[in-house]
């Protein structure tokens, strides 16, 4: 076609979703340059984003990258930090999408950081989904990789920092695989332990079963993701974690950290247990409204976290605004 030809009209809807996309590019580019925009520590530390999702989209791109600031091999534990953190991402993330904010966080704070992909189902490109696989076999990726750092880094034990099924598929690692031995701290956000109701499934599976067609749910249910039914409520997997009365083992130090506008998690107090720090973030900051994704992006939930790694060196947490998805709007 000539350069100068002119350009077909587009039919109304295309032109109505290109009006939206713009519009939320638009959205994006703003939370990118305003709330949502990377901190910075201290001069030549890495920039921190404080939104989730224009952070996570970032990440993706390219695919299979690392997140600022995690998986240099090469790094060594001080003396003030002398366990490397692993990062376990939740259903759907990966080592990058899921930490943006974290990795490049905690490598600041002078942590040695690790994170992996784990439970790739599928094939490239929805191989960058993980989490989808038996979480008893992402429970075995974690283990292997947790040795590698251990080896790659001289330390003796790590500690874990989950987000969603990254709490409850290292409770597996812990309870069943021999992570107790070498986890000191496991910090949980937004976790699980009881399982969840997500899209009522749970409660779906519960009525069909007197009438036997709770494993024909669940089967669906888990026709496109092994950890799908399993997460659920009532599940085996959590029969098989809780197994004893608590999904815990003794000197692995807990905290759980939960919102209520958790919309993925539910009920949100499934992630309150007994034996650990439970922390309700709206408790501290009743201006936070974070749900399940931006409460791995949350600066209030960031503190807490850190406070949890390092309690010696605990630090106020400061209130602020945060919205759902995209973070706060005052910095």
């Amino acid at each position: 076609m000539p350069l100068h030809a002119p350009t077909p009209a587009r039919p109304a809807p295309v032109r109505a979703a290109l009006a939206l996309l713009t519009a939320l590019a638009a959205v994006v580019a703003l939370l990118g340059t305003t709330g949502a925009a990377p901190a910075r520590a201290a001069d030549g530390d890495l920039p921190v984003p404080y939104g989730f999702i224009p952070a996570a989209l970032l990440a993706g791109v390219p695919p299979d990258q690392n997140p600022p600031g995690a998986n240099d091999w090469n790094c060594r534990p001080s003396a003030a930090h002398p366990r490397p953190v692993v990062l376990v991402h939740g259903i759907v993330g990966n080592r990058a999408t899921n930490w943006p904010t974290y990795a490049p966080l905690l490598k600041n704070n002078g942590y040695c950081v690790f994170s992996l992909t784990y439970g790739q189902y599928y094939p490239f490109p929805l191989n960058q989904f993980g989490g989808l696989g038996d979480i008893r076999a992402s429970a075995q990726e974690l283990k292997v990789f947790v040795d590698r750092v251990l080896t790659a880094t001289g330390a003796s034990e790590v500690d874990l920092v989950g987000h969603s099924e990254g709490t409850v598929m290292p409770g597996y690692y812990l309870k069943f695989l021999g992570g107790a031995a070498v986890v000191k701290r496991h910090v949980s956000i937004a976790p699980l332990w009881k399982g969840t109701d997500t899209l009522g499934g749970a409660t779906l599976a519960r009525l069909g079963q007197p009438f036997g067609l709770s494993a024909p749910v669940l089967g669906l249910i888990g026709a496109g993701a092994p950890s799908v039914p399993q997460l659920l409520a009532g599940s085996e997997y959590f029969a098989e974690l809780r197994s004893g009365g608590s999904p815990f083992v003794p000197g692995v130090e807990y905290t759980n950290i939960v919102t209520k506008y958790d919309g993925v998690v539910t009920p949100y107090t499934s992630g309150i247990e007994d034996g650990a720090t439970n922390i309700t973030i709206q408790d501290l900051c009743p201006t936070d409204f974070s749900d399940h994704l931006q409460i791995v992006s949350d600066p209030v939930t960031a503190r807490v976290v850190l406070n949890a790694l390092d309690p010696a060196n605990a630090q106020p947490v400061r209130c602020r605004v945060v919205l759902p998805l995209v973070g706060g709007l005052l910095g």
